[in-house]
């Protein structure tokens, strides 16, 4: 069976709802939308529909960051407490932006995904509406122990990320909305990529939802606008240019992008290494972006050595992965 009729059986077995996308050496060999964007108003799915990323926003993050070290604006050796002056006193004073990149920095995470029961539960520690800004979102980040030292060990950590996005706000005085628009999605050709809010969805943009089947969203589950950990919306095609853009140096230097998508750690619980803000093939120069939330499901991964690059979306929450196991096993060197 050819790759575009598995693709297909393996969405009508399983009801995939959202968009795969295959490219290689620059060539385009699969793309296609299944099922729907909007389910009430029965709206389907379209190659340009922007659907959420979850945690693949800790990549652009990550980039986001370097860009600024680039610039001068911060280091990697930059403490947060030189920033964060009173604010978030649990965080140790040596805790830098290097350890936050490489999730060692040891803090407490206001979503310890090691305690979650479900992802489709009510995780948000204070109403959804009440995180819209970087600078709303210390009211969770503060009052949680430090677990290690800093640079002790690897611990994923979103809260991390959501620091690492106020550290930049404070470094530059620009909202880090707008910095991941101007650093990031505008140099990589990402014109279709932005942080929606989930109460106002645009028309092209997919709503999100708990489970396979019914009209309960995600609306009430996650932040009405994320911030460094997750919340961007995006789609195939800007994904897609997004990997050639990286690695191009359109974004970041080659020198950094390399240092970028160097294994820093292990993580052998998910088998697989970490970069900064990057996920790493235990073995091979695969790397990859992944985000998982209520009502969204995302990988998408390049393979320089093979020009491979291949991005599935979805609009619920386990949707994405039978796609993404097929995609692994046929495409995988």
């Amino acid at each position: 069976m050819d790759l575009q009729a598995s693709v297909d059986e393996a969405a009508s077995r399983t009801g995939f709802s959202g968009v795969v996308r295959v490219d290689r050496a620059g060539t385009t060999e699969l793309a296609t939308a299944y099922g729907l964007a909007d389910r009430a108003h029965r709206i389907p799915h379209t190659l340009d529909t922007q659907l959420g990323i979850a945690s693949g926003t800790k990549s652009l993050t990550a980039l986001t960051v370097m860009a600024l070290v680039e610039r001068g604006a911060l280091a990697l050796g930059t403490t947060a407490r030189s920033l964060l002056g009173d604010d978030l006193p649990l965080v140790a004073d040596d805790v830098t932006v290097g350890h936050l990149l490489a999730h060692r920095s040891g803090i407490g995470d206001y979503l310890d995904e090691d305690a979650i029961d479900s992802i489709t539960d009510y995780l948000m520690p204070v109403p959804v509406h009440r995180l819209a800004t970087t600078e709303q979102y210390l009211s969770v980040l503060d009052g949680h122990d430090t677990v290690s030292r800093a640079g002790e060990r690897f611990t994923y950590n979103n809260g991390g990320y959501v620091l690492l996005a106020l550290l930049a706000e404070r470094s530059t005085g620009t909202d880090f909305h707008r910095l991941v628009g101007e650093l990031v999605c505008e140099p990589a050709g990402m014109g279709d990529s932005a942080f929606l809010r989930s109460d106002e969805l645009p028309g092209h943009a997919a709503v999100g939802y708990l489970h396979r089947d019914g009209l309960r969203t995600n609306v009430l589950h996650l932040p009405v606008v994320g911030s460094g950990d997750g919340g961007l919306y995006s789609t195939a095609a800007d994904l897609s240019a997004f990997w050639g853009s990286l690695f191009a140096g359109r974004i970041v230097s080659p020198d950094v992008v390399a240092e970028m998508v160097r294994p820093h750690s292990d993580w052998p619980e998910a088998s697989e290494r970490y970069g900064l803000g990057f996920h790493l093939h235990e073995t091979s120069d695969a790397v990859w972006l992944e985000g998982a939330d209520a009502g969204v499901s995302f990988v998408s991964l390049h393979q320089p050595s093979s020009s491979l690059t291949w991005t599935v979306l979805s609009n619920w929450s386990a949707g994405a992965w039978p796609i993404t196991s097929l995609l692994r096993a046929r495409l995988s060197n």
